[in-house]
């Protein structure tokens, strides 16, 4: 549940689940699973399945760090993001191979007309592009309210041209922290399609797919979907 805390659409929904004070809880949680053989790694080896090492990487809603922290110890240039404080601080401590930023992932967008996005919000060392950008453990749906399509639109502002959003989240109460879901798939597509992201491949799980040439794997009725968009052509 790597994700944002108060956004700049008002509290996003994971800060008014946390609080924005679970940075070490969080971490400790993962780091039980992986003390016990639970391997936590599915995002990052996905991630580096899909682009080679050395290319550059935007872990969207990083948390504590997980996703980035492992791809840079593999050889990424990885950029982390997240608007949770104690998260970060615990990602901070973890490693000093990635860049971590404090913002908004909804702040990311570009306003109309600038070229450039206010830097007082969306920090240079997040503009790319980036080759890949992974946004995992149900950060878009626990954003702030309103500001999905934003914060899609601002992902896709930093991805070189052909380059790749990855997300996963949950789709019902089973795989969310929340009451309901507070969009399906259609809606998210949605978002992508107008930000220039065209879906290429839908998993039910971040298990790497046999083949690069795979077709959709469509999810069907499973309550998770980890979804890869690629950006158009400029």
């Amino acid at each position: 549940m790597d994700s944002d805390g108060a956004g700049a659409g008002g509290p996003s929904r994971w800060s008014s689940l946390t609080g924005g004070r679970s940075g070490q809880l969080y971490a400790d949680r993962f780091d039980r699973l992986a003390a016990q053989g639970t391997d936590v790694h599915g995002e990052a080896r996905l991630c580096a399945a899909l682009v080679p090492p050395g290319s550059r990487v935007l872990d969207a809603g990083c948390g504590t760090g997980r996703v980035a922290i492992r791809l840079a110890e593999s050889g990424y240039h990885c950029v982390g993001v997240d608007n949770d404080p104690s998260m970060l601080d615990t990602a901070r401590a973890r490693s000093t191979q990635v860049t971590w930023i404090h913002a908004d992932l909804a702040a990311l967008d570009r306003s109309a007309g600038r070229d450039r996005p206010d830097p007082s919000h969306a920090p240079v060392a997040a503009d790319g592009p980036f080759d890949l950008i992974v946004a995992a453990g149900n950060v878009i749906p626990l954003v702030s309210p309103g500001t999905e399509a934003s914060v899609m639109r601002g992902l896709a502002q930093r991805l070189a041209p052909h380059g790749l959003l990855v997300a996963g989240f949950g789709l019902d109460t089973a795989h969310l922290p929340l009451p309901e879901a507070p969009f399906g798939l259609a809606e998210y597509d949605a978002w992508c399609q107008a930000a220039g992201l065209t879906l290429e491949r839908r998993l039910a799980t971040w298990d790497v797919p046999g083949s690069a040439d795979e077709p959709l794997r469509l999810v069907g009725t499973a309550g998770y979907a980890v979804s890869i968009h690629r950006r158009n052509a400029d």
